[in-house]
């Protein structure tokens, strides 16, 4: 069993930062490849980053290389996204998710709702123009 509890959301200027955390409970943490996930008003759950176990190889959605990094600190059981130069179309509630399973660590698989077992209850993120 894994919990993930996120923080770090809030009301921001366009151009603005704000880091994300996601905070897990497990002892498979390290093993897990984890996620983040947003999710707008009336759209569907959209992928954004992903890190592997080992925090070795990420992945991005086009839409936000460059301006946002994942990274994990594996002693704290804890990952964290810093978004940089926000713009209104990233307001959405975030969402962190954690592979426990190790399924194949491949571009396409891990921008899929289905490669994750556990999500967390989301944080607000609402980016001002």
């Amino acid at each position: 069993q894994v919990q993930l509890v996120e923080s770090g959301g809030g009301l921001v200027q366009a151009g603005g930062s704000l880091r994300l955390s996601c905070a897990a409970s497990g002892r498979t943490f390290s093993s897990s490849a984890i996620a983040w996930f947003r999710q707008a008003p009336g759209e569907e759950r959209e992928f954004v980053a992903a890190i592997s176990r080992s925090g070795s190889s990420t992945y991005y959605v086009d839409s936000v290389e460059g301006r946002f990094t994942i990274s994990r600190d594996n002693a704290k059981n804890t990952v964290y996204l810093q978004m940089n130069s926000l713009k209104p179309e990233d307001t959405a509630v975030y969402y962190c998710a954690a592979d426990v399973k190790g399924r194949p660590w491949l571009r396409v698989g891990v921008r899929t709702t289905t490669q994750y077992d556990y999500w967390g209850q989301g944080t607000q993120v609402t980016v001002s123009s």
